[in-house]
């Protein structure tokens, strides 16, 4: 008895830091919730840190991590928790910390890149040799990778088994409600500014006309969870595909900044029962099982992002046209619904899956591009750029990837426009010069008369350019390739 009221005592007189990082939240934050829970002051310690893990953050991306850290600022003084801001060096910052609060414990929440993995184990071994309490908590997924397993204990390379064994685990924990307020308050530390790290962008504010699409932070990512549980989710099943309609959740940058938990989103779809089919709530949490599974295979295979899943693919022969690149990039390809997706991205942050796909389908098989000049483009630009989902879906649409789409399915940007874009909203809301032009033409303005497209105000290679391949041509190039490599094999 005299052992645990000494405990008790000295947890409440005990300064706790908790370590954010892809955890931008306070409810079901279970490093927040366990160090609040201990009794003792709290502080908690965000690091920029562009030396760690495999790249910076792209530009996008920065644009919602300032906005995101100022809404957890606020959250977190309501609990008398304070948040400080350091630049630099993770473990330098971290030990810096805890010398001016003389903490005692440490506690964050996992993350899966492997880079970051090797340096949680050296931080962990370090702070335990100086006397420092670590402790870690889930969070980021619904299971760790490694629980995750075939029956040779070997990692799953195909998504199907893989799903099938995620529902074998059963259902995930509870979510956890935010905590109470901090039962003592740390002593404040000094703490960068958030402005002097200059993460929004100034001549030009690019970042305007992705705010009027976002609400980074928290209450940004709930308000939209609650808005998809009780609008699209009931037609989830067949709406996700058409970027013309609100169909998604929308809910892939929350996720990537842990402003919300997979557990979080798992317990909402248990809501609407009635009017929710099983299609449309097992095709969404196959959507939050695809992300454990992009997951499972970075821990697996650190250079997901730069080397080929299947080394088959080393041989292929990528062509390197940055003219063809850069009207990519630009959204000037003259496909439609390529350039939609293309501008979307550019004035969002944010692509319509099934466009991610024909987009990225046209780069590495139109164009003969590689997947890794796409991957870093869709790295700087998205504000849900995601180390492991971003990689493996490259490498899936590439047919370099796990359980990939194999090389020879390969989109026609015309036929995917009229069946997922049929009264073409989505090309005329982000391909305004041929907003005039009617159905039957617009994802094919090249086949229009010259009196239909005089009439939409068009002048193809003027206005609008002309396609900078020919569909068939482009097709039969890309088998071509594929058959060097499939015969070298």
């Amino acid at each position: 008895m005299a052992s645990d009221h000494h405990d008790a005592e000295e947890a409440e007189t005990t300064s706790t830091l908790v370590w954010f990082r892809r955890d931008l939240r306070v409810a079901d934050n279970l490093a927040l919730s366990e160090a609040i829970g201990a009794g003792g002051s709290v502080t908690a310690l965000f690091v920029l840190d562009d030396e760690a893990g495999e790249r910076p953050m792209g530009a996008a991306q920065r644009v919602w991590l300032h906005h995101s850290l100022e809404a957890l600022a606020g959250a977190l003084r309501k609990l008398d928790v304070q948040l400080v801001l350091k630049r630099g060096n993770m473990q330098c910052a971290i030990s810096d910390a805890i010398e001016a609060l003389g903490a005692r414990h440490v506690f964050w929440n996992r993350i899966y890149e492997p880079s970051l993995i090797k340096i949680d184990d050296a931080m962990v071994d370090d702070l335990g040799k100086r006397g420092i309490a670590v402790r870690q908590f889930d969070g980021q997924l619904l299971h760790e990778p490694g629980a995750v397993t075939t029956g040779k204990d070997e990692p799953y390379r195909v998504y199907t088994p893989f799903w099938r064994a995620l529902e074998r685990l059963g259902e995930p924990r509870a979510p956890l409600d935010p905590p109470e307020k901090a039962k003592r308050k740390a002593k404040s530390i000094k703490s960068d500014d958030l402005s002097d790290w200059a993460l929004l962008p100034r001549r030009p504010d690019w970042s305007k006309s992705i705010l009027a699409e976002w609400s980074p932070g928290e209450a940004g990512a709930h308000e939209r969870l609650d808005d998809f549980i009780e609008g699209p989710f009931v037609d989830y099943d067949d709406a996700r595909d058409f970027p013309d309609r609100e169909g998604t959740s929308r809910l892939s940058p929350h996720l990537a900044f842990g402003e919300i938990t997979p557990y979080q989103i798992w317990e909402a779809t248990k809501r609407r029962p009635k009017t929710v089919g099983n299609n449309a709530r097992t095709t969404f949490r196959k959507e939050v099982g695809w992300r454990e599974f992009a997951y499972h295979l970075l821990v697996h295979n650190p250079k997901l992002a730069t080397r080929n899943f299947n080394s088959r693919f080393d041989d292929f022969p990528w062509s390197s046209n940055k003219t063809a690149f850069n009207a990519w990039k630009a959204g000037r390809t003259g496909y439609p619904i390529v350039d939609a997706g293309m501008r979307q991205l550019w004035q969002t942050g944010w692509m319509h899956n099934r466009v991610r796909m024909v987009c990225a389908s046209f780069l590495t098989k139109h164009l003969l591009l590689h997947w890794r000049e796409g991957e870093r483009w869709f790295w700087d630009t998205l504000v849900d750029a995601d180390p492991a989902s971003n990689a493996a879906q490259w490498q899936w649409v590439a047919g370099s990837g796990a359980d990939a789409a194999p090389y020879f399915r390969i989109f026609n940007p015309v036929i995917q426009g009229e069946k997922f874009d049929p009264q073409g909203d989505y090309v005329r809301q982000f391909v305004p010069e041929l907003e005039k032009l009617g159905n039957r033409f617009i994802h094919k303005p090249w086949d229009a008369a010259d009196d239909i497209l005089d009439a939409a105000g068009i002048k193809l290679g003027e206005t609008y350019p002309k396609p900078i391949v020919d569909h068939q041509t482009a097709r039969q190039r890309a088998l071509t390739a594929y058959d060097k490599i499939k015969d070298d094999a």
